[in-house]
């Protein structure tokens, strides 16, 4: 019995083929009146969450921007912070002291902005003043004379004190004299014999010469060790009234200079009236006190010290300022470019004795852009906040607690044995870090605590609604373009032609992209070649050279596989017909320019149990979106071909020339008409290339890349020259996305190539066989003179040659009850 011709009506239009933008719906002939647009476009939904996160003071309110490259989020974020009011903005100035309770734990002074400087010179002054009075007090009247009479009165004692020791010493013929032990010279106790002083070892030998009895000699070793506790004890009250002196001396000379340095430094209190200041004011005025020596010029400010380190006694009264925002009169927006630990959050740097050793002071701590931008905003981009150590741990701390504490990176990891820790900074910056989505949702599930300190998402979309105002808009943005890079001016087909590039980048008539940096690469390449070509003005030709230039650039991948289709390397029909063999579509990517080359796909099929083998994935190379497509064409199978015999038959399905990994399931409907075409033996039409996702159901769906894919296949055929018989399938969601190329929808115009459009694999597999796909009967059968009845039969004769002979027998006996049955029945 003959098949069932098809005649399907389902191909589109050439106005269907793309959207074209009407020049005149822009009231100019030029942008050379234009005014450049101010704001941002397209971004309606983002700049509500970004002023949100902006204007929300509390904690906990910072902002994860989140988009596609090029949408336009750091400049977007920038213009929006900058044009925030700057009126009532209270900055400070940060400076770290000397903690002389403890100084590896330096103080921090907070001032107002522009006092920390004040503070550092008028501080620098008072210490250098008191350098000069503090002296020049303590070497005129009265305190001269009151030294000399505590040293005169010291002096007396001293003696009085020797003395009465020397007197008692002298009546048992003893005296006080000195011995050199080594280099030193120590007083000891002699005795007198014959008036002649003898040392307690000498004893000895004038007992050997006769000199002196034994009894004698007892009797001075004796005495000697009864004096010697004695000197002892003198030696203790002479050091103890010595003590007693210099006690005297130190507390005269802190009354005669107190009143000097409380009145200089009470100037700074009443300058400075801030509580921490004033605390710091007094540990300085406690602490020159204990160290008049400095002053006094005694010892020197600066000496050196063993191992060449170069000790500066007044260091300790230096300001370290970390901070001055003397000149800042706005919020400061900071833009970290490079965030890594040190810059961000500060750090503190040590100096080397030469030596090995590694030291470090409050003067060396310095500040990152973190405190910089406190009480403003920074800016941070998150992929490069997490690669660098130590950052991502530290910025959550900070921001859960509101404290910065600065630490040399090392200290983090325990790898420095420094034990400074200067005093914690109250931090009160927003926080806007700019990702990817897939960042975000991975620290919003997994990182504890990442909803608590980034409360707000602002997400930018990468397309717009298609209206004439976006695209006066677009047209804005051009000038605006035109206006900061000083690029030639554009006409209104420039800027026409430049808005159908937008919704092909978009991928959808109705849509135009809000990915602005592709469009502004165009607009630049558009001047370029208008001033290559000596032109005053931009139109649609130099627009269409940049486009293809760009695309040349780009496109050697892409030349190389058209090379290998046309000299026969890669296997590609496009006439003729062919059982179990169809050209799919794929799409290749290239940076950020893709295109599409069609792609042969067969199926084979043989007796079997119903499985359908997925060779890509059986050899490792198949993604998990396409390994389900395959799962879903099983379903339709049985859903359509199982409901009455079990599916006798195995069959499997490849990607011919295939070396690569293969995903998606845009080639879902491509692999059922091939499964289809082997069952049935009914050839496929390799003039045509199909594309399409398909349900369960037998439902097409709509798939990406639908431009490029047509193309592709367009390409291949025109270099085997174009016969009027070519055409392309597509899902029918998807006309809403065709933007093709002038020159495609030339050739439709002309008869020359064709673009369908099918929403069931019924409509599909009639365009490809030409043949009827089939409508069920009551019965449950598909009509026999159709594709689908033609699948069914061979399923039938597939599942017969599995029975083995005693069923088949039985079911020929069936068989024949039946007809005669039926036959019955009619008469």
């Amino acid at each position: 019995m003959p098949l069932k011709k098809a005649k399907p009506n389902n191909e589109l239009l050439p106005q269907e083929l793309k959207w074209t933008c009407d020049p005149d719906v822009f009231e100019f002939e030029t942008t050379t009146g234009l005014k450049p647009i101010e704001g941002i476009v397209g971004q309606e939904r983002a700049l509500k969450a970004l002023k949100v996160g902006v204007n929300l003071k509390s904690q906990g309110y910072n902002i994860f921007i989140t988009g596609l490259s090029g949408t336009g989020k750091f400049t977007t974020i920038k213009l929006m912070l900058e044009s925030i009011s700057s009126e009532n903005i209270q900055l400070n100035d940060y400076a770290y002291v000397t903690n002389f309770q403890d100084e590896d734990r330096p103080m921090l002074l907070v001032f107002p902005a522009g006092q920390a400087n004040k503070f550092k010179k008028d501080l620098g002054k008072a210490i250098k003043f008191l350098q000069e009075k503090i002296p020049q007090i303590l070497t005129t009247e009265p305190f001269v004379s009151k030294k000399k009479q505590l040293i005169s009165d010291y002096g007396k004692k001293q003696q009085s004190i020797m003395s009465s020791f020397e007197g008692k010493l002298r009546k048992d013929n003893f005296t006080l004299g000195q011995v050199k032990s080594g280099e030193m010279i120590r007083p000891e106790i002699l005795a007198i014999i014959n008036n002649e002083p003898v040392s307690i070892q000498q004893l000895s030998e004038l007992l050997q010469s006769q000199k002196i009895t034994k009894e004698e000699s007892e009797q001075l070793i004796t005495k000697y060790a009864s004096y010697q506790e004695e000197l002892q004890q003198v030696f203790r009250q002479s050091l103890k009234l010595t003590q007693d002196f210099q006690e005297k001396i130190s507390k005269m000379e802190s009354e005669f200079v107190n009143q000097l340095v409380s009145i200089t430094l009470e100037e700074l209190k009443k300058k400075f009236k801030i509580a921490s200041v004033k605390e710091y004011l007094e540990r300085v005025y406690e602490s020159i006190l204990l160290n008049l020596d400095v002053f006094k010029g005694q010892r020197p400010a600066r000496e050196e010290a063993d191992g060449g380190i170069i000790i500066d006694y007044l260091k300790e009264y230096e300001v370290n300022i970390i901070l001055d925002n003397s000149n800042v009169k706005k919020s400061p927006v900071i833009v970290e470019t490079s965030p890594t630990y040190n810059n961000l959050f500060g750090t503190i740097e040590k100096y080397s004795d030469g030596r090995g050793g590694w030291y470090a002071d409050f003067t060396r701590i310095k500040s990152g852009s973190l405190l910089h931008a406190n009480g403003g905003y920074i800016i941070i981009n998150a992929t490069d906040a997490f690669l660098e150590p130590g950052v991502w741990k530290t910025l959550k701390r900070v921001l859960l607690y509101g404290k910065l504490e600065i630490q040399d990176l090392a200290n983090i990891y325990q790898f420095s044995p420094s034990v400074m820790k200067p005093e914690p900074i109250d931090i009160n910056t927003k926080v806007i870090l700019i990702g990817s989505n897939y960042i975000y949702s991975i620290l919003s599930a997994y990182e504890d605590d990442f909803n608590k300190i980034f409360k707000v998402k602002a997400d930018f979309d990468y397309e717009m609604k298609r209206t004439d105002n976006a695209l006066i808009e677009y047209s804005m943005v051009i000038k605006k373009l035109i206006a900061n890079e000083k690029l030639l001016e554009f006409d209104k087909s420039a800027i026409a032609k430049i808005a159908e590039f937008g919704a092909r980048y978009a991928g959808e008539k109705n849509k135009l992209t809000t990915r602005f940096a592709y469009i502004a690469d165009l607009a630049r390449e558009s001047s370029f070649w208008a001033k290559s070509n000596k032109n005053k003005f931009v139109n649609d030709s130099h627009v269409i050279e940049a486009y293809k230039a760009a695309h040349e650039r780009h496109g050697m991948y892409e030349s190389k596989v058209s090379e290998m289709i046309s000299d026969g390397t890669l296997l590609i029909d496009t006439e003729g017909s062919r059982i179990g063999t169809i050209n799919g579509l794929a799409v290749y990517e290239s940076g950020h320019f893709a295109f599409g080359k069609p792609t042969r796909i067969t199926a084979t099929v043989s007796l079997g149990n119903g499985n359908i083998i997925n060779v890509e994935r059986e050899a490792g190379m198949s993604g998990n979106t396409h390994n389900k497509g395959v799962l879903i064409i099983s379903g339709y199978i049985r859903e359509n071909f199982g409901q009455h015999v079990p599916l006798s038959l195995s069959a499997s399905l490849v990607f011919e020339q295939g070396y690569g990994m293969i995903d998606g399931d845009s080639a879902s409907i491509t692999e059922i008409a091939a499964l289809l075409s082997a069952i049935s033996r009914i050839p496929i039409k390799q003039n045509l290339a199909i594309t399409g996702s398909v349900n369960q159901k037998g439902e097409i769906q709509p798939i990406g890349g639908v431009n490029e894919k047509i193309e592709g296949f367009f390409d291949t055929c025109s270099r085997k020259k174009l016969t009027g018989i070519h055409g392309v399938i597509i899902p029918k969601q998807n006309v809403k996305d065709l933007m093709l190329k002038d020159e495609i929808v030339r050739a439709v115009q002309n008869k020359k190539f064709h673009v369908y459009s099918v929403g069931k694999v019924e409509e599909a597999i009639e365009l490809l066989t030409g043949i009827k796909a089939g409508v069920k009967l009551k019965n449950g059968k598909w009509e026999s003179d159709t594709v689908f009845g033609a699948v069914e039969k061979e399923l039938n004769i597939m599942r017969k040659k599995l029975l083995p002979p005693s069923a088949k027998k039985n079911s020929s006996h069936e068989s024949v009850i039946k007809s005669k049955t039926s036959k019955g029945k009619k008469k």
